[in-house]
């Protein structure tokens, strides 16, 4: 299992605006909002759900804009590291959209978010190992900062809800992702007015 203070150790040593150190910092924020989610109950448990689903939407929609279409053109290896990580994230999403749908409260969320949270860190453990060093041997450091700007901005623009009809495409996260995006920010303020 993948640990918050390591990837913020990892991150640390890399530039600021890196692309890679973008994505360990998120790394760890993650971890963090796994163990809120689990330590929380009630609305203080929706609240980090809240924050963990939308930070796990722009991240894996970024990556699939940005990072993705960069392994890819590393080699065959890279190709087939890319498709994999986009796979992970297609079932991700899936999965996500259920959690979304259940009861913060239910035992059911709890086995389900405990399930989600194994292979979330498997996808990133993956990609630590894996992708992450097919882009620091493949990129200089300036080809990284310039991902790290284009990923903050595909961020902005992302969904924060899941997709699943768009995930692991990025063709479609860029026809989709900014109407998706739009949408999903429009309901997360009525939601959060709503309050």
């Amino acid at each position: 299992m993948g640990d918050a203070t390591e990837d913020r150790r990892k991150a640390a040593d890399l530039p600021e605006g890196d692309v890679v150190r973008i994505l360990l910092d998120q790394h760890a924020r993650i971890r963090d909002l796994f163990a809120e989610v689990k330590a929380e109950t009630g609305e203080h448990k929706k609240q980090a759900f809240d924050e963990l689903r939308g930070l796990l939407a722009v991240h894996e929609t970024a990556e699939e804009m940005v990072l993705r279409p960069a392994t890819k053109r590393v080699d065959d290896r890279g190709a087939k590291v890319a498709d994999a990580r986009n796979e992970e994230e297609a079932e991700a999403n899936e999965v996500l959209k259920d959690l979304e749908s259940l009861d913060v409260d239910s035992a059911d969320f709890d086995a389900k978010l405990a399930e989600f949270e194994k292979a979330v860190d498997s996808h990133a453990e993956a990609e630590e190992s894996e992708e992450f060093p097919l882009i620091l041997d493949s990129c200089d450091e300036s080809e990284r900062q310039t991902m790290g700007s284009h990923m903050l901005a595909a961020e902005k623009v992302a969904p924060t809800h899941p997709h699943p009809s768009t995930a692991g495409s990025t063709p479609a996260q860029f026809a989709v992702g900014p109407i998706a995006s739009l949408i999903d920010r429009t309901r997360d303020a009525i939601e959060s007015a709503a309050s």
